[in-house]
């Protein structure tokens, strides 16, 4: 799916598909956190994997919304993890990859500090 939107200042997801996601002109392949002002990578290798740890470095990054791209499919992590989110008042989302890219281009383009978290597996 390619994404059409105004260009604006900031890290814009331009094209997604079940195996990688580009921005700004660079494919990545892996799980990463993207926000407006910087891309990170995400040391998660699929959903099974996730732990607190890994929501404990969203949450440094200080969002105001985090949204949880699983993937194909909708996955919902259980509560335990998202506590450090949950403790700091930073809202989740889970979605989709696709729905989570264009939820975050939507945001992104809003001046909102939001972050997707993407996993491919």
């Amino acid at each position: 799916m390619k994404l059409e939107i105004e260009q604006g200042n900031g890290y814009q997801i331009e094209r997604i598909d079940s195996h990688n996601v580009t921005i700004n002109n660079t494919v990545y392949s892996h799980s990463i956190i993207v926000m407006p002002e910087s891309i990170n990578d995400w040391n998660v290798e699929c959903f099974d994997a996730l732990n607190v740890a890994h929501f404990e470095k969203i949450c440094a990054l200080h969002p105001e919304v985090v949204l949880l791209g699983t993937g194909q499919k909708n996955r919902f992590p259980s509560p335990d993890l998202l506590v450090p989110l949950i403790n700091e008042g930073i809202g989740v989302e889970v979605m989709d990859m696709q729905a989570a890219c264009r939820t975050y281009m939507i945001l992104m383009v809003e001046g909102r500090k939001v972050a997707a978290a993407l996993l491919f597996q």
